[in-house]
């Protein structure tokens, strides 16, 4: 099981983070910042993994933003891996090769990807085609409740 998943740039400001074991707000932080100088200090061509207290941790570099995982001690790094791997496919297939910028202005996307992906530090949904439905469906509503509001806002002012 996943502990929890963090996204962080090159320059260490945190994009995204996601947990999935209660931690106060004071140890969250440490952990961030545990979190940025390990992983960030480490050579470009060292292991995508390595042990962090009880947990293991699992990275990857995607541009400029690492996404980095934290599993317990029987988990497979190889598929913690893989699933950082399919979130950003399914970021790039949403967003259409997803960047930094993408993560920072459209971040209630990003997590909502995450929530339709993972839930509870489980894979939830393989498919991407179906967390891709699960998007748009999400984006009609959005569209339908957003123009209704207008409209709303449009035909209860006066005409004069």
């Amino acid at each position: 099981m996943m502990r929890f998943l963090l996204l962080f740039s090159r320059q260490g400001k945190m994009r995204l983070q996601k947990w999935f074991m209660p931690l106060t707000e004071r140890e969250k932080k440490k952990v961030m910042r545990d979190m940025m100088m390990l992983v960030l200090a480490r050579p470009p061509r060292s292991s995508n993994f390595l042990q962090w207290r009880d947990l293991k941790i699992v990275y990857k570099r995607y541009a400029s933003l690492y996404f980095c995982a934290a599993l317990e001690e029987q988990d497979n790094e190889l598929l913690a891996l893989e699933v950082l791997h399919r979130y950003v496919e399914l970021l790039d297939k949403y967003f259409g090769n997803v960047c930094e910028l993408d993560i920072i202005f459209n971040f209630e996307k990003a997590y909502f990807i995450l929530d339709e992906f993972l839930m509870g530090g489980e894979v939830l949904e393989t498919s991407k085609i179906a967390v891709g439905v699960s998007m748009e469906e999400a984006d009609t509503l959005q569209e339908l409740l957003c123009h209704q509001q207008t409209m709303e806002e449009y035909m209860s002012k006066p005409a004069y």
